[in-house]
């Protein structure tokens, strides 16, 4: 899980809160233990998507903070030779089905406004575009808009 998320890091730096140097510099225990505190329970999940024993992607899922009936989305990725692959709706199904199981019938993303290709992606699974653009959490200037779907 760490190398794939070192490798989230270094393709997609816009669109997670962290850097590669922040996340490399964090110890392999800390992620063991990141991982093991999403592996159940009903406020956090990760999901991946292996082929052969390799991860090729990964989606998480969180209690919104103000919305218990919602989980948002966080950290989707794909490994760039796996995008367009199909790999993206099984990912999400597994969200929505968790967040089903948790009691929140519904699932929230932000994507980077000019990403289109990924908004196009979740157009495809069923999310709409709500009209809220929100500020990205960590590049000042740069908007985030919202999506929503049933789970």
């Amino acid at each position: 899980m760490r190398a794939l998320r070192l490798e989230m890091l270094a393709d997609s730096p816009l669109a997670f809160l962290e850097t590669v140097a922040e996340a490399a510099a964090r110890p392999h225990a800390e992620f063991a233990a990141r991982i093991a505190g999403s592996a159940s329970g009903t406020e956090r999940g990760q999901f991946i998507a292996d082929h052969d024993g390799r991860f090729v992607g990964h989606a998480g899922g969180v209690v919104a903070p103000r919305d218990t009936g919602t989980t948002v989305i966080f950290a989707v990725y794909l490994t760039p030779t796996w995008r367009g692959s199909g790999v993206l709706g099984p990912l999400i199904d597994a969200v929505a089905a968790w967040s089903r199981s948790c009691g929140r019938p519904e699932l929230l993303l932000e994507v980077v406004v000019g990403n289109d290709r990924a908004v196009r992606a979740y157009q495809r699974l069923g999310f709409v575009d709500t009209g809220v653009g929100v500020p990205h959490p960590t590049v000042p200037g740069m908007t985030e808009l919202q999506m929503r779907r049933p789970a």
